[in-house]
């Protein structure tokens, strides 16, 4: 009788295979489903169920196919074609862009002969992958799979120039042994590098209205900038970096701007700084993109808008959302108790400022405990959170608070409102206990709160344009500006020599195109300042902190 029935096991299944080899799909689906079911007598019910699977993935039926593989695998763990039901399995899910689960599969194809059908099948279905993202989290999950390491590298050298992500490439290209004409379809061009570059400056010169009086005129810092980048380009000519500077004046005026930007001398720029107001700034966007000049429409701005998604403009300062960022990173470096409070003003600035610092603050383990926005009307709130008195000792001296003494490690104050900050560090003061608070350089300018106080609390300032005062570089600066002008150099030249001389060190290494020669995260060392480094979104990713200490302002990290 068994024998009877395994001979009637065996037709069917032949007969069922026929079908399948003739590609009536539908039919052999139809056979092979009666020997799926378990017999003791039936020895073919892996076989028929992986035949049914593969007839249903030929007929585009992938869920059906997909849950008879699945089910191969649990019912029969240890039968010997489980590379098989791997490999279509894997092929399934790739199919359905449902990478990581596919890639897992593919995982556990062990036999060596599979695996140049595998890569194959990789190559074909990773290269659908539009997200770059989605293939650094395959390649951080799956190190040393060559064929998403190649998905990867092709995606990013179709990225525009500018964007090129081209450590990681390189990288990549080394480790896996790709080929990089075959990946590369937008390579990073070769430096412009030229005897001369022409710098355009596009500034409310007001030159009209300029007279020779010792006045201080209604544009000064325009032309205390301008006086600093004159310098700086007479330094740069005796260590062999040639600038020439071109003078624009668009006396604030997006009509006068507009004609300037049709001076056919201006497409030979190789860097325009200017019109410094954002109102102004749209003409000169769209004359930089068309002609592929570097742009720099303020040096003294840390606005990322004056940029917008131009690949050739960029910002001399950190931006704000830079600042946050590297606050954040110093407080939770610097700041051994991860508790913080954070104030900011109502100006969308702040608002960036502080977002950003919040949000890579809890990043970094740094527990943001309380956050506000203060108004002129609301200013007292800071007073009241921070110094309302619990105890007192015998000579009415607060002892205690309603936030308890050393309860809280920092303060972010996003703001140069002074009287935000003002409130802030005289509620510390009052505290008398050992938060530090964090804020911004600009604080130091006249300023009606004492630099004392600045050391008593822990004060502690983001300071992109920090100058050592005894640095040799701004010894001989200062000394140079007192022989020109007769007077010592104001913050504003100081700004303009430092962008100059920067500035025409990048042209001079990564030539008139460096925008997209430059590779992201580069550093250039200042003359001045502690440098400028290159971030992809095109702004100075370098804040250093300074602090009091006795009496002085010292860099701390």
């Amino acid at each position: 009788m068994f024998h009877v029935a395994a001979q009637d096991f065996k037709r069917q299944y032949r007969q069922a295979k026929d079908l399948f080899e003739e590609a009536s799909y539908s039919a052999a689906m139809e056979a092979f489903k009666e020997l799926t079911v378990y017999d003791p007598a039936n020895p073919y019910p892996e076989y028929a169920s992986y035949y049914y699977a593969l007839s249903a993935e030929r007929l585009g039926y992938a869920s059906v196919a997909k849950d008879m593989l699945l089910q191969i695998k649990k019912l029969y763990p240890t039968w010997d074609q489980m590379n098989e039901v791997n490999y279509w399995l894997c092929k399934i899910y790739f199919e359905r862009r449902e990478y990581f689960q596919g890639l897992l599969i593919a995982s556990q194809i062990t036999d060596p002969s599979f695996q140049s059908g595998l890569s194959e099948l990789k190559r074909v279905y990773l290269a659908n992958i539009d997200d770059i993202e989605t293939l650094k989290m395959i390649l951080e999950d799956y190190t040393q799979d060559k064929e998403a390491a190649r998905a990867l590298v092709k995606l990013l050298g179709k990225q525009p120039v500018h964007l090129q992500e081209t450590e990681l490439i390189d990288s990549l290209l080394t480790k896996f042994d790709l080929p990089r004409e075959q990946l590369i379809t937008n390579e990073v061009p070769k430096p412009i590098l030229k005897e001369t570059y022409r710098v355009a400056l596009v500034m409310p010169f007001l030159a009209a209205s300029l007279d020779p009086s010792p006045v201080k005129k209604r544009n000064q810092f325009v032309l205390d900038l301008y006086d600093g980048m004159k310098l700086a380009a007479d330094t740069l000519s005796k260590m062999g970096i040639n600038l020439e500077l071109l003078a624009y004046d668009n006396e604030r005026s997006i009509k006068i701007t507009k004609k300037i930007v049709d001076f056919e001398e201006l497409k030979s720029a190789d860097l325009i700084v200017g019109p410094l107001f954002q109102e102004e700034s749209v003409p000169l966007q769209e004359f930089a993109l068309a002609n592929q000049i570097n742009l720099s429409i303020n040096p003294i701005s840390n606005n990322s808008d004056l940029i917008g998604k131009s690949p050739f403009a960029f910002l001399f300062q950190p931006s704000h959302e830079t600042i946050g960022l590297r606050s954040a990173d110093w407080v939770a470096k610097n700041v051994p108790r991860k508790t913080c409070m954070v104030y900011y003003g109502e100006s969308v600035k702040d608002s960036v400022m502080a977002f950003n610092f919040i949000k890579h603050a809890l990043e970094l383990g740094v527990n943001v405990v309380f956050a506000e926005e203060v108004r002129g009307e609301t200013s007292a709130s800071i007073l009241t959170t921070l110094a309302s008195a619990t105890e007192y000792d015998e000579w009415k001296n607060p002892t205690q608070f309603k936030l308890k003494k050393d309860s809280i490690g920092s303060i972010f104050v996003a703001s140069d409102n002074e009287l935000i900050y003002s409130k802030v560090i005289n509620s510390v003061e009052t505290r008398r206990d050992s938060i530090v608070i964090v804020g911004q350089e600009s604080w130091l300018n006249e300023t009606s709160v004492d630099f004392s106080k600045f050391e008593r609390t822990h004060v502690t300032l983001a300071s992109p344009n920090y100058r050592p005062p005894a640095r040799q570089a701004y010894l001989d600066f200062r000394r140079k500006y007192i022989l020109k002008h007769g007077t010592l150099p104001v913050e504003h030249a100081s700004i303009g020599y430092e962008f100059v001389m920067i500035f025409g060190n990048i042209l001079a290494k990564y030539g008139a195109n460096f925008t997209q020669t430059m590779p992201s995260e580069t550093f250039t060392p200042g003359s001045l300042t502690s440098g400028y480094q290159w971030q992809d979104n095109h702004d100075n990713g370098r804040v250093p902190f300074i602090t009091f200490k006795q009496g002085k302002l010292v860099v701390i990290d």
